[in-house]
């Protein structure tokens, strides 16, 4: 795959680079955060793909900040649908406790999906949600969230719903998660 800085088009009179050279100047210039948002982003969406993502370390050497953008690469998982899924996940990574899958299909005995969840702990059985605005605030949704926790509760897991607000302090994500942990291990 041929790759350079210069990838630029013009695309209806306006000059614009391509998906896999926006996602390599963007880690350049952003902090660890945003930065694997972007990436899993663009991987979610199908903008970029794993083998593109591979190229990007040639694409910055030597540039400001490529050290930290390499560091972000290793992070970057395109099972994350959101940019909140993304910010819940490297808070628990942060915290010690990461989650062993994202988008994790639960089923029951069946077959039958009960739900699946964003972040999660298999062994002890917890789901972590992040619930954005935008995906969860109509009735629909809110009663299909009721319903599919229902169902995953009725099967013996654990869900947490977390916020972008739970995203801004940096204890209490993964401390909420661990608590959880340790309860379902007491059962």
């Amino acid at each position: 795959m041929t790759v350079s800085l210069d990838d630029v088009a013009e695309i209806a009179g306006v000059r614009a680079t391509s998906p896999l050279r926006t996602v390599a100047d963007v880690l350049l210039r952003v902090d660890r955060y945003p930065a694997v948002s972007v990436l899993d982003s663009a991987l979610s969406r199908g903008r970029v793909n794993p083998a593109q993502l591979a190229v990007i370390p040639s694409l910055i050497r030597g540039r400001r900040g490529a050290v930290a953008a390499r560091a972000c690469l290793a992070e970057a998982d395109g099972r994350a649908q959101s940019p909140l899924e993304t910010r819940s996940r490297l808070r628990c990574v942060d915290g010690r406790v990461p989650p062993d899958t994202l988008q994790l299909q639960v089923r029951d005995d069946d077959g039958y999906l009960l739900g699946i969840g964003d972040l999660g702990w298999r062994s002890p059985r917890v789901i972590a949600e992040a619930d954005g605005r935008d995906a969860h605030a109509t009735p629909e949704a809110l009663f299909a969230d009721r319903r599919r926790q229902n169902r995953l509760i009725n099967a013996g897991w654990t869900i947490l719903r977390f916020t972008w607000r739970d995203t801004l302090h940096p204890d209490y994500i993964p401390h909420t998660v661990r608590e959880a942990i340790a309860a379902a291990q007491r059962k």
